[in-house]
């Protein structure tokens, strides 16, 4: 496949500097500065040139829809075209006039008007763990095109890591928290995706995991409980400190996704400790009203967790798409059952919980929500199993609050959903929107671990996606 939607742009800018590039920036190699101090003044130096909100937002949750949403069977149907590539859905009208999406949102429906819909996203990366990787992180994988490349220290980092780095917590909270798992495909040789760790940041802003089933009665945060038998004063002395950390060690360090546990000593003792921080991952306090609202399963209870932690002072909260046993929203056979059935019901029920919940709490305007998959479907669907296939070229994805534009459609595809047909939307510049909506330096450059330099985006900013 050859179509380019971008035409003659190049919408693959690199996020590398180069060293001559580095050394240009106010003279830096001639003042001996160390690396520390070169990577403030680069950021400095980058940061000065952009332009940032005047009312940036406090926080942002990211739902990940893992495996593809098709975008026929979401936001972008097209009713008129042949029956083997419309499907079996019918378009519904919605709360702003002109907007239809699928009849299977229901409540999505009520809540248009809070949502900027995007039916441009588009890139050609038909493989899933490459193709998460520039989603999650807004920068292209070390190796595109490929499901067979697994998570490695060359990976950019995810947009929660670039968070931690720019805009690190005062609360004793991590900046940056996902869940319930890191994306995995069975089928992928590389099995987990990459862009979902701190990267060439460092595993310092990896950020914390929140591993299991949210909605499971026993469920607690792996590594923030107390033992039965000990007490806050007990563990403040030096020797149960580090007996505890000891005994929590394989807990913490798959809770916290470090590799070097000693780096993270501080700050998880210091959540261990804290009765504020404890009660932010407590979900029993939320009333039963509510978590039935959210939706009693892993993805209705994970977003619910999520409106928690932003509420407490998390900026970036990451939900992936949970481990369904059946490959997700990646629905090569069997789309419209496994759509109608098992994979809509729940993702409208959480996002029309959070939607509405944020706005009545005050909290929408300061949060942005986010939900869009790696990629969209094939229009065509394969006759022998109702599935749809991988499809890159054009697809769907959402944004709301935190100074998006309410109420819009952005983007327009063609006649079958398979290209776009005006202002298309790379995953860099989706999530560059992002990070210039919460009011970081889109510009900023640091340095790696090797002291290279790289931009910390490569997409533009959508300005007509914003208020």
């Amino acid at each position: 496949m050859t179509h380019d939607p971008y035409g003659c742009r190049d919408f693959r800018r690199s996020s590398r500097l180069s060293r001559r590039q580095i050394l240009q920036v106010g003279g830096l190699s001639a003042l001996g500065l160390g690396v520390g101090d070169l990577e403030m003044r680069l950021a400095q130096a980058a940061a000065s040139g952009a332009s940032l909100r005047s009312k940036p937002a406090k926080a942002c949750i990211f739902l990940f829809m893992w495996g593809g949403p098709s975008q026929l069977e979401t936001f972008d149907m097209k009713p008129n075209a042949p029956a083997e590539v419309r499907g079996d859905f019918k378009p519904v009208s919605t709360k702003v006039p002109g907007i239809q999406i699928c009849e299977h949102f229901t409540g999505l429906a009520q809540h248009t008007d809070k949502l900027a819909i995007i039916r441009s996203l588009t890139h050609d990366d038909p493989a899933h763990l490459s193709s998460g990787h520039a989603t999650l992180t807004g920068q292209l994988a070390p190796v595109v095109k490929s499901d067979a490349d697994p998570p490695s220290d060359k990976d950019s980092p995810h947009l929660g890591s670039l968070v931690s780095k720019l805009r690190p917590s005062t609360t004793g909270l991590p900046s940056f928290v996902a869940m319930p798992w890191k994306a995995l495909h069975p089928a992928a040789p590389g099995g987990v995706a990459p862009g979902q760790h701190g990267g060439w940041l460092g595993s310092a802003y990896d950020g914390m995991l929140l591993e299991g089933d949210l909605n499971d009665p026993a469920w607690r945060p792996r590594g923030l409980s107390l033992p039965a038998d000990m007490t806050l004063p007990q563990l403040e002395s030096r020797a149960e400190l580090l007996k505890t950390l000891d005994t929590q060690r394989s807990a913490l360090q798959q809770t916290l996704a470090a590799s070097a546990f000693r780096s993270h000593q501080t700050r998880a003792m210091e959540m261990i400790s804290s009765s504020d921080v404890r009660s932010a991952f407590d979900l029993s306090q939320e009333t039963e009203a509510t978590r039935e609202r959210y939706g009693r399963n892993i993805h209705g209870q994970c977003v619910l967790m999520a409106r928690r932690l932003v509420e407490h002072g998390v900026s970036l909260v990451s939900v992936n798409w949970h481990n369904d046993g059946k490959n997700f929203w990646d629905t090569h056979g069997n789309n419209f059952n496994r759509l109608k059935d098992d994979l809509i019901p729940p993702a409208d029920r959480a996002l029309t919980a959070l939607l509405s919940d944020l706005d009545e709490r005050g909290m929408l305007d300061e949060t942005i929500v986010a939900w869009v998959g790696e990629f969209g479907r094939r229009p065509q669907i394969t006759a022998n199993n109702a599935g749809r296939e991988h499809w890159p070229f054009c697809y769907s994805g959402l944004l709301a609050g935190g100074g998006i534009r309410p109420g819009i459609v952005y983007g327009s595809s063609d006649q079958q959903a398979a290209y776009p047909e005006a202002d298309p939307v790379s995953p860099q510049d989706y999530a560059t929107t992002i990070l210039h909506a919460m009011g970081l330096p889109t510009e900023a450059a640091f340095l790696d671990r090797e002291n290279r330099p790289h931009h910390i985006t490569s997409g533009r900013v959508v300005h007509d996606l914003l208020t």
